[in-house]
């Protein structure tokens, strides 16, 4: 199976294609997508070549499935709030190549691929550049995503034989009525 990671990010977005046959991993091609020539302010241009990006990556390599980096909220939230954007262009690009998604945090990616989820980046290419047999370390965002494509590897089929064994769905934590949030009630015990 043919496994795309992306590690989604306002200037640099990187991606990373492997396959997986069993428990062997082969490199396909990593990189990413520089959102240098779009002017600083302009962010819609910004996401435009995020998601072409992603798409003409997709297009070029066949994917069979994706793994994206979940955001969580960092100490300044306008950065937050922009890389949830630069997220959005690149799951947008993905679903609407018909790929499944998986979602990985950080830690997770981590935790798959060196063992602890609290690596350095130094740790995290140099364990993708053994994983994978590379000739040389891969750059920060493009190991990022091998990384996460990895992550997949591991777990994906583990996931895959849990939501058919048991069904899998998300849970809402809060549904939104006339501009108030309203918790889920918590599913009722039987006795």
């Amino acid at each position: 199976m043919r496994i795309l990671g992306i590690d989604p990010g306002l200037q640099r977005t990187g991606f990373g294609v492997i396959d997986t046959d069993g428990p062997r991993l082969a490199y396909v091609a990593s990189g990413v997508i520089d959102t240098a020539e779009a002017p600083r302010g302009d962010l819609p241009l910004r996401l435009k070549i995020i998601f072409e990006g992603v798409a003409e990556v997709v297009s070029r390599y066949e994917p069979a499935a994706a793994s994206a980096e979940i955001v969580f909220v960092n100490v300044n939230p306008q950065s937050t709030l922009l890389l949830g954007q630069a997220r959005g262009a690149a799951l947008a690009a993905l679903v609407s190549a018909g790929l499944p998604v998986a979602e990985y945090t950080a830690v997770q990616m981590k935790k798959a691929v060196t063992g602890h989820g609290l690596a350095a980046k130094a740790q995290i290419q140099e364990m993708v550049r053994r994983l994978l047999a590379l000739p040389g370390v891969p750059g920060k965002d493009a190991a990022d995503a091998l990384g996460l494509a990895i992550a997949h590897a591991h777990a994906g089929g583990t996931l895959a034989a849990l939501a058919e064994a048991t069904p899998l769905a998300r849970r809402a934590h809060a549904q939104y009525r006339r501009g108030r949030a309203y918790r889920a009630a918590p599913p009722r015990r039987s006795r």
